[in-house]
This record gives structure tokens, sequence and C-alpha cells, in this order.
């Protein structure tokens, strides 16, 4: 454990070291792996954290809960829905999947970072409970288990009303669908984590429409007909109320650029101002927005636009096409999937015509990366190839990536580490050009670094470090 009187930094570090401790395998079955294997092996894993959350007392039936899945967009529209429930009056726990750069990014309240000394007494409750389960004959918890199991503990001990739970990977075997949601969003369906959610549309929307429970509202701005079928088939089984969301029909995305999108949300006729570039940031807001209409005996009764507008109003997220500094412009964006990449290509421009485009980018390969690369290629004048480290997951091969950015006619070179390749970017980029780094989350992390560092983070309780405002170890949070 931790020693006692130590800082608030080192009990962090302590805590984040003792999780990552708990990693034993990649989180990807190996090539060839057998899917009832896999099936089989996540429902053991669900059943043994119900078990645990059980021995703990049920820390999560002690608040109500969101639960945000998708392929894209499940972070923004969750960070967008904590922040209306915030503004209702609501004290409020939010959790992400993956964090950026420190592991308290998973543990928000009212929209600061849980701070490293309550970090690290959470950690330490939980390890000792796992201790006395082991003393029981059980296993002991994995890694995954322990964050789900930490993340349900936390946010009881730290008195949230709502706690708004972004799905980790697909949803049905995903180790937060453990919960019994009040409301769940699906924001969308494409082809990614092919390697345990299946290799077509219909195959990956059955695991996402695994968060609908019985009974229960469920919001999708999902357009696959292919997807929304099997959506709408799994809701009307579970007599659970579908609200489906169109453009034009129910929202519609008037403007985006640098400072953010203009939503018209149609059955209101106001205009609601969303601080997230992008205009695929509209149908996000327009999920978050249906979620709060769709929540039921709210002790504060209904919750009214003019409180939608103000909690999306004051939703920020790092990592999705941030603007971290001008002259030259940068923009971060874990663009990790093809749907995600093409978004972005289409929407940066948006954000104002560079003279050059310098793009940083590498991924896993448990990603399409070919795919990837040639839209890279098409928005980029020249790019620097990078290799993301994540542990126990293997980079996207650099010099492939390399061949097929080349292949479509523009300047590359391989800068292996991140940090290296946003500084070679930097020195290259004059005040009129712009740098973009993308591709992985991963990568988006590291290079943040640059502009945010991690112990400042975790100091602040605050993503903005430098804007931190009133955050930090003395408040709530």
């Amino acid at each position: 454990m931790a020693a006692p009187g130590a800082t608030a930094l080192a009990r962090y570090q302590w805590a984040a070291d003792y999780i990552n401790g708990l990693i034993q395998r990649p989180p990807t079955p190996p090539p060839g792996t057998p899917l009832e294997a896999i099936r089989a092996r996540a429902l053991a894993r669900m059943d043994r954290l119900r078990d645990f959350l059980a021995f703990l007392g049920n820390p999560q039936d002690r608040y109500r809960v969101a639960h945000i899945g998708g392929t894209s967009g499940k972070g923004s529209t969750a960070a967008m829905l904590a922040g209306i429930l915030r503004a209702a009056g609501y004290r409020v726990g939010l959790h992400v999947s993956p964090y950026l750069q420190v592991e308290t990014e998973k543990l928000q309240i009212d929209g600061h970072l849980l701070s490293g000394a309550r970090f690290a007494d959470h950690v330490e409750s939980i390890a000792a409970a796992v201790a006395r389960w082991v003393q029981t004959g059980r296993e002991p918890l994995t890694y995954g288990e322990f964050w789900v199991a930490l993340t349900l503990w936390a946010f009881a001990c730290e008195g949230v009303d709502w706690a708004v739970v972004e799905v980790g990977a697909g949803g049905r075997f995903d180790l937060t669908n453990v919960l019994l949601a009040d409301v769940a969003v699906i924001t969308s369906v494409g082809l990614d984590h092919v390697a345990t959610l299946g290799e077509t549309i219909p195959e990956i929307a059955w695991h996402k429409a695994g968060i609908i429970k019985p009974g229960r509202p469920v919001v999708t701005t999902v357009d696959d007909p292919a997807a929304l079928d099997v959506i709408g088939r799994e809701a009307g089984a579970l007599n659970a109320p579908l609200t489906h969301l169109m453009p034009e029909r129910d929202f519609q995305v008037l403007a985006s650029d640098a400072s953010g999108t203009r939503l018209l949300d149609l059955p209101s006729g106001s205009v609601i101002h969303v601080p997230l570039p992008g205009d695929f940031q509209g149908a996000n807001a327009a999920a978050a927005i249906a979620a709060a209409r769709a929540l039921r005996d709210l002790p504060r009764g209904p919750i009214d636009i003019a409180t939608i507008a103000a909690g999306v109003a004051s939703t920020r997220f790092p990592g999705r096409m941030e603007i971290v500094q001008q002259h030259p412009r940068v923009v971060l964006d874990g663009a990790h999937n093809p749907d995600k990449m093409a978004s972005l290509v289409s929407n940066l421009d948006r954000l104002g015509r560079p003279s050059r485009r310098i793009v940083v980018f590498g991924c896993l390969d448990s990603h399409d990366y070919v795919t990837m690369a040639r839209l890279v290629a098409r928005a980029a004048d020249e790019v620097i190839v990078t290799a993301p480290s994540a542990t126990q997951r293997a980079n996207a091969p650099t010099q492939v990536l390399a061949d097929t950015i080349a292949a479509a006619g523009r300047p590359v070179r391989v800068v292996v580490e991140p940090e290296e390749a946003i500084t070679a970017a930097l020195a290259r980029a004059r005040p009129e050009d712009e740098v973009v780094a993308t591709g992985s989350l991963y990568l988006v992390g590291a290079v943040r670094e640059h502009w945010y560092p991690s112990a400042d983070i975790v100091l602040a309780c605050n993503s903005w470090p430098d804007r931190a405002g009133s955050a930090g170890e003395g408040a709530r949070a």
C-alpha cells in the first residue's frame, strides 16, 4: 500500500502502477480463437464481476445510470449528457474509456477528475476487498474487472446521483454491461474490433444492442438500416422504448467551425451551442439531449431546454478535434477507426484551410490501418508516421503505413517515437500551417504531454491544468 503521508501525486502513481500491474494478457484474443471461447470467457468475467459487486454490497445500486455505447461518438455523447445532468443540479460521475493521459480521466465527479489521493484511497479499498474475496476461495479480479469495480465503488463513495458510463468495446459482453441502466444510448455502428465483435454490421450491431435493458428507454442515432434493424428488434423484444434520431427530422447541424458546432434542436426550435468542433458532434449532442428527455421520475422534474443548452455548452472533451495551440494551429484527434478518420478528414477544413497540413499519424494493428492511411493521405500535404505505444498491444507496421501514403503521392517519413514525431512536425510547420496528430487515442495522449503534462493534470484534477481554476486537491472531487 502507499506510504501514509505520501503526496497526492505519489499516491496517484502508486495506484496507477497497482492497476496496470494487473494486466496479464492482450485485450484482443489471438487470431483463430473460436468465437465460443471468446464469449465464454467474457461471460465468466461478467459473472465474476457481478459476484464481486455483490460482495461489496452492490455499490452500483446507490445511484442511477446512463449507459453509452457505439462505434464512434460515445465518449463525446457521455460527456455532454453528464454536463446536462450537472446543469440540472445533480451530482454526476462520468466514466470514459480509454483515458488519454491519466487514469483519473475515467473517474470524473462533477466535471473534475478524481484527485490523486482519493483515487489511491479507492484503489486501496478495492485491493483490500479483493484480498478478502480471494481468501474465500474465489479467483482474483482481472485488470478490466478491477477497473469497473473500482469505478462503480468510487461513484458510490463520492455520493453521485447519476453515473454516465461509456462502454469499453462492443456492449453485450462488455464488463460495464453488469449495470441496469435507466437509459441506453447507441451512437453509431461501424466496422471496428472485428476480431471480437464480428466482421459485418449486423454482427457488430448485435453487440451494441446488448446494452438495451427490459423496459428501459434507448436512444440511437444509428443510420445504417441493417444495424438499425438489429437494434429495433432487440428493443422490441425487451419492450424498451426506442427513440431513433434522424438529421433534418429531429435535429439540424447549422454550422461547425473552430469555435464549435451550432445545432438546431427541432422539438424545441432552440439553437444549441456545442463547444466541440466537427459536424458529427451534432448527432452526438442530439443523442445526449434525447437521453436526458427520456429519463423518468427525476426528483427535480423534466429537464428544460435552457438547462439542456447550458449543460451542452459547458462540455469539454480532450483529444477530439482539440485545438491545443495556434500559429501553427495544432489539432489532436483520436480517430482510431476508418469511420472516425473519414469524419475527421471531412471536417478539418471547417477549422480554416491552412497553408499546409502536416499530419502525425500512427495507430494500432487491431484496426483497418491501411484504409485509415489512405484517408490520411487525402487530407495531408505531408505525413510523419509514428508508432503509438499501448501495453500488450501492437502498433500498425510503420513501413506499411508509410508505403500506403507514399503510393498516394504524399511526402512521408517515419519517426517511431510519438514525442519525437510531434516535435519534428512542429519544427517543420510555419505559423500559417496546421499540424494534426491522429490515428490512435494512445498517440494523442502521448503527444498531448507537450502541452499538458500528466503530473499537472493529476494535481489540477483537470485535463487543462493551466485553466483549472479552483479545481485541485482541495476540491470535493
